[in-house]
């Protein structure tokens, strides 16, 4: 049995290396997520939107409202707040993290 030859890493990254071109392997860039650019206050389009869109909706939630109307999510926490007040939509489940809301059916 012969024995192997000790060889420092750097020589075996040589050897790895020397096959192909020999140059090091570059980092990818990394993809930058693009950042949303929602409204913080109503303008009138946005707020008829609003009236006439999530009421109809079956799930309601601040995130949502946020997501279809582009808008803040302060915005749409209290937003769901005035139709709430305004017997439009009715509470399922609130919690401070996440208010689930759906339509109001009447009865």
């Amino acid at each position: 049995m012969a024995k192997t030859e000790l060889k420092s890493k750097a020589a075996k990254a040589k050897a790895a290396m020397g096959g192909g071109k020999g140059k090091k392997k570059k980092w990818s860039k990394g993809r930058a997520c693009e950042k949303l650019v929602n409204a913080v206050l109503f303008d009138k389009k946005t707020f008829d939107r609003l009236l006439k869109e999530v009421p109809k909706m079956k799930l309601i939630t601040p995130s949502a409202v946020a997501e279809r109307l582009k808008i803040n999510g302060s915005l749409a926490r209290r937003a769901l707040k005035h139709l709430l007040k305004e017997n439009l939509i009715r509470t399922v489940s609130y919690h401070s993290a996440q208010g689930i809301y759906t339509r109001a059916t009447r009865s």
